[in-house]
């Protein structure tokens, strides 16, 4: 069967920053085989600091009349697996799923993967990722999908802030410092993220909500400074909605006493 000698070539091992695959044919069906439910990392962005590895799970069910054979899904970055930049195999020695019956005809499988800064991961491969997954059934049928999945993979981020100066006189001036920084897969670490915008919030003292004071952007350091009047008792924090390759963050509100 092709599809069984195009699924052994794609579990070779991974370059450094691109998964060597052949051209691999798009979605294929053949029979009653049915891949559904694909979950990557339990529904939430896969969110990466700079140096430490993430293991991820990926779970998908299988259905086939006959019963399920094997399975296995491979994690890369592209538009396809023929043309990816980077991707993931399973850490099990085979690179298969370990695929447990729910009955005759259905099955639960499931992998791990690992992330790690500086292998597979590079700045340029943040963002949207694919799940490429195959299986088969005891009778040889078989499905396979390019896309059974997309998922997120983010730079990790953080934000700090200082208000100052404390205590305040009411109405005078408050400078309100900060930086947005996220993680760099290439050098292992935090560096910042400069042109973003970022709100300025206050929280009253007593108060459980913030409230936004103002949107500005972050320099070319990831640096934050803006100023505000003195109004009342409070904590002031700046925060981040998150792009498409980093996760929102707020800062932790740092409390400022007006007299």
């Amino acid at each position: 069967m092709r599809i069984r000698a195009t699924v052994a070539a794609l579990s070779g091992a991974l370059a450094i920053t691109a998964l060597a695959v052949p051209a691999a044919h798009a979605d294929e069906v053949e029979g009653d085989t049915a891949i559904s439910n694909v979950v990557v990392n339990g529904g939430k962005a896969v969110v990466v600091g700079p140096t430490a590895t993430k293991t991820i799970t990926v779970s998908f069910t299988v259905k086939d009349a006959s019963g399920v054979d094997w399975a296995q899904a491979i994690l890369y970055h592209g538009a396809n697996i023929d043309s990816s930049d980077s991707g993931a195999v399973a850490n099990s020695s085979d690179h298969r799923a370990t695929c447990t019956a729910v009955n005759a005809t259905t099955s639960t499988c499931k992998s791990t993967f690992d992330m790690e800064p500086g292998y597979n991961l590079i700045n340029k491969v943040a963002g949207s990722w694919k799940v490429w997954a195959i299986a088969t059934g005891k009778d040889a049928d078989y499905v396979q999908k390019d896309n059974a999945k997309s998922f997120s993979v983010q730079r990790a981020s953080k934000l700090t802030v200082n208000a100052s100066p404390e205590p305040v006189t009411k109405g005078k001036t408050i400078t309100v410092t900060g930086k947005l920084s996220r993680a760099n897969w290439e050098t292992g670490a935090y560096a910042g993220y400069s042109a973003q915008p970022v709100k300025l919030q206050f929280r009253k003292n007593g108060s459980s909500t913030y409230t936004t004071l103002k949107t500005i952007t972050s320099n070319s350091t990831g640096n934050l400074k803006t100023t505000t009047k003195a109004t009342a008792d409070g904590y002031f924090r700046y925060s981040f909605a998150g792009t498409s390759t980093t996760p929102a963050v707020s800062a932790g509100g740092d409390y400022v006493d007006v007299r």
